[in-house]
């Protein structure tokens, strides 16, 4: 057919100058010529196809299929093909992607059946080495092999046929990937963790982050890196549904869209049915204190991606869950802080729905302050422990992460007086001037409740007398 002669005089261009053949005996006159170059080594000799060959020789097991005997059908994408797949998946080199992913999308452009000369391709589906099928689509207007379109033709080698194609074949697998939110991640190494968290999640997990949505508004998918998972401690990623919806925000919030926080983080609901609470205050954009934002806009057909530091893992105890827990803990903390909030009558208020953003003082800080043991707490009159407990907790009812706190800030606590805090030293100033000034234990900021925030501190916060 006329299209086909056409496609093979662009072959002549493009590949006749890589076959390498010769006559079957230099005796014969039968005009007949025999290729000695595999399928590899025809690729190798393309420049057009140097992107391929940079992807194929990732994997020696391909090279080595499809160096030996065999009788395969190569759909080669040319190196334009390559770009426009990094383009369309987000990424700019080979070697971002993911192996499995890489080999997966080379294989389904191998077909190992049989070697198709051009003559012999026709319309209906086939099986690829990787075990999925693609349409090929013959007529007027050429052949289409899935998404690619044929431009040169009849690459013969020892092992099979060479056909250039103008686009990577994406399996039906992944080609709904493609695009979307999920793309940036699913085609790039620092990711697989998040990846393998989807895969490994209900399959509703996926069909969410490949919609637009639950109100057809598209998706904010804040994605963590492989290594924000190791700073969040996640080495399991099974079961972690949960947690992958904590990221997810239903309708495209892009950065300039993201809620300021003024003294408290503005609070993000996310489709886990749990807030995040965003510091966003001119600087870098953070989340629940101890997550940084550090890439943003990263746009897709269902919404936009940006890529954060540390995993998000939703709180599911309250602030009396904390102090009950680390009271009993082994060794011990917060037995004092405990004692005294039942001392005082306020054992049950942070179990209560809050929010609440507390200091709270380490048992060490309560002997520092004259208490050598729960029972001087209980020794203690109720009332004059209230106004020294209330005094640690911020008084409006908002989430104050170490992230929205500012130099000399001047916070009202909730017996009415305020403390002064030094981000310079990450020290806090009670409101009775004690001499030395109450510091924030950096590895135990951001302590998140379901009820609010903790923050542990090394003094007691003293009032000042009224």
């Amino acid at each position: 057919m006329k299209v086909l002669r056409n496609l093979r005089n662009l072959s002549l261009l493009f590949i006749g100058l890589i076959l390498v053949t010769s006559c079957s005996n230099d005796d014969d006159s039968s005009g007949e010529f025999v290729p000695t170059s595999s399928i590899v080594a025809i690729a190798q000799a393309t420049p057009e196809l140097s992107s391929l060959v940079s992807a194929l020789v990732k994997y020696p097991d391909l090279v080595s299929l499809l160096s030996n005997d065999g009788t395969f059908t190569v759909f080669a994408p040319n190196n334009d093909a390559f770009a426009d797949l990094l383009a369309a998946i987000g990424q700019t080199s080979i070697d971002d992607i993911p192996e499995d992913v890489l080999k997966s999308v080379l294989q389904h452009h191998v077909y190992t059946s049989a070697a198709l000369q051009a003559s012999q391709v026709t319309s209906g589906s086939i099986t690829m080495a990787g075990g999925e099928s693609v349409d090929i689509l013959v007529d007027e207007n050429g052949v289409t092999v899935g998404n690619a379109t044929v431009i040169a033709i009849d690459g013969i080698g020892t092992n099979g046929v060479v056909h250039i194609v103008d686009s990577v074949i994406v399996p039906p697998s992944i080609l709904p990937i493609v695009g979307t939110i999920v793309a940036p991640a699913y085609f790039n190494k620092d990711f697989t963790t998040l990846i393998a968290a989807v895969l490994a999640a209900d399959p509703s997990v996926l069909e969410l982050l490949l919609s637009n949505g639950p109100n057809d508004n598209g998706l904010t998918l804040f994605a963590p890196t492989n290594d924000a998972f190791a700073a969040a401690g996640i080495t399991d990623v099974n079961g972690a549904d949960a947690i992958l919806a904590y990221h997810l925000v239903d309708g495209t919030i892009m950065q300039d869209m993201l809620p300021v926080s003024g003294i408290a983080a503005a609070e993000v609901p996310t489709l886990n049915g749990e807030n995040i609470y965003v510091t966003n205050a001119g600087g870098a954009v953070s989340i629940n204190g101890t997550t940084t934002v550090t890439a943003t806009n990263i746009a897709g057909s269902n919404g936009v991606v940006h890529v954060i530091d540390r995993t998000l893992i939703p709180p599911t105890n309250t602030i009396n869950d904390i102090v009950a827990s680390l009271a009993g803990g082994n060794p011990a903390e917060f037995t004092m802080l405990a004692a005294a909030l039942a001392r005082a009558g306020l054992g049950d208020t942070f179990g209560t729905t809050g929010p609440f953003t507390v200091f709270a003082p380490t048992d060490a800080a309560f002997m520092a302050a004259g208490f050598p043991d729960v029972a001087s707490i209980n020794a203690t009159a109720p009332e004059t422990l209230v106004p020294i407990l209330t005094h640690h907790v911020v008084e409006p009812n908002v989430y104050i992460f170490s992230t929205d706190l500012t130099d000399d800030l001047q916070a009202p606590m909730l017996n009415g007086q305020n403390v002064t805090i030094d981000l310079d030293t990450l020290t806090i100033q009670d409101a009775a001037g004690s001499p030395t000034a109450a510091g924030l234990v950096p590895a135990l900021l951001n302590v998140h409740a379901t009820n609010g925030v903790v923050h542990v501190i090394d003094r007691v916060l003293l009032p000042a007398d009224n």
